[in-house]
């Protein structure tokens, strides 16, 4: 096994002993809420800090795979499954209220909703086009819409740290985080109608 698909292994574990993570009873926590950084809770922290490090893994295994020319099937195959695992399954563990944490934000089901469902259509386009041998290629807006919705996911996590420390005092605090998921569901959609529009002749059937 390669340098690139090495990582991309490692980003699958990663994925899934953090959905584990996130997933774990609160009332396995017995000291929670534990807040470090005035407003970011110990387990989001450590969350963060794992989904980090699978981000990064993500830029390197692309850009050694492309590098080194170690472009494979099986990168082929799982990186973009770890992709989608390591950013929708967030998305939607973030979107569940946690009534324990009163401080802590979540994020819109509405945004999440159209998120997914925009993979969902692409992905469609992808299988279609791969019965015709053909192979769609993503487009910028794409690539920046993962950028934006790891970089919400992390504030979201860290609880607009730095930003909520402004939030002392009582007020309310500025929730950034809810303006890079924003952003992040514009770019979404906007890319998922430019690639519909670019491919929509896979979808037309051959005489």
């Amino acid at each position: 096994m390669n340098l690139p698909n090495k990582l991309t292994t490692a980003r699958m574990i990663l994925v899934i002993l953090l959905i584990s993570f996130m997933l774990i009873p609160a009332y396995w926590f017995p000291h929670e809420p534990v807040m470090i950084f005035k407003h970011v809770y110990l387990r989001y922290f450590i969350a963060a800090i794992v989904f980090i490090i699978a981000a990064i893994t993500d830029y390197f295994d692309g850009y050694f795979a492309r590098k080194l020319n170690l472009i494979t099937n099986y990168g082929k195959f799982m990186d973009p499954i770890a992709d989608k695992l390591l950013v929708n399954s967030m998305l939607i563990i973030l979107a569940v209220p946690r009534n324990a944490l009163p401080w802590q934000i979540t994020i819109p089901v509405v945004l999440v909703v159209l998120m997914i469902a925009r993979d969902t259509i692409v992905d469609g386009f992808r299988l279609v086009a791969a019965s015709q041998n053909k192979v769609l290629a993503a487009n910028i807006f794409g690539k920046v819409k993962t950028v934006l919705q790891m970089v919400a996911i992390i504030m979201v996590l860290l609880n607009d740290w730095p930003f909520s420390a402004q939030a002392e005092g009582g007020s309310s605090a500025p929730y950034v985080s809810y303006v890079f998921l924003g952003v992040a569901t514009l770019v979404s959609l906007v890319s998922g109608i430019i690639y519909i529009v670019q491919n929509i002749n896979v979808l037309k059937e051959t005489e």
